[in-house]
């Protein structure tokens, strides 16, 4: 009787976890329709602590957090972001759309940002 409590009560602990991050990433997609980037900020910080064990959140978190740089004309930023969604998750639905977004930045003049540094030794 014991193991079915402690399964019951695992259950419902893990489905309130669900439940918050869901209404997080919903009160971020709120403030970004609303153009408010801290918000944004703030609730997607909150998505990230509670979905480490959900790994396929994190491209949609990505996605809407270099949508709001793009807003806060972060361009650089937005475009690292959009990379790193590009490189981790090749095959979802936000690689494509980060594809997108780094393609409208680069005709916009926004992505011709320089090369990242060699690393050289230093000199003796």
């Amino acid at each position: 009787m014991r193991i079915v409590m402690i399964l019951v009560a695992l259950a419902a602990l893990s489905g309130c976890t669900r439940w918050a991050m869901n209404s997080h990433l919903n009160n971020a997609n709120r403030a970004y329709a609303q153009g408010d980037c801290d918000a944004v900020m703030y609730n997607l910080s909150k998505v990230d602590r509670e979905s480490r064990a959900r790994r396929y959140v994190q491209p949609e978190v990505s996605m809407l957090r270099g949508q709001c740089l793009e807003r806060q004309k972060l361009y650089l930023d937005a475009a690292q972001t959009y990379e790193f969604i590009i490189s981790q998750y090749p095959y979802s639905e936000y690689a494509f759309r980060a594809q997108a977004r780094l393609d409208t930045l680069r005709q916009l003049g926004h992505g011709n940002a320089a090369p990242p540094a060699a690393p050289r030794p230093a000199p003796l």
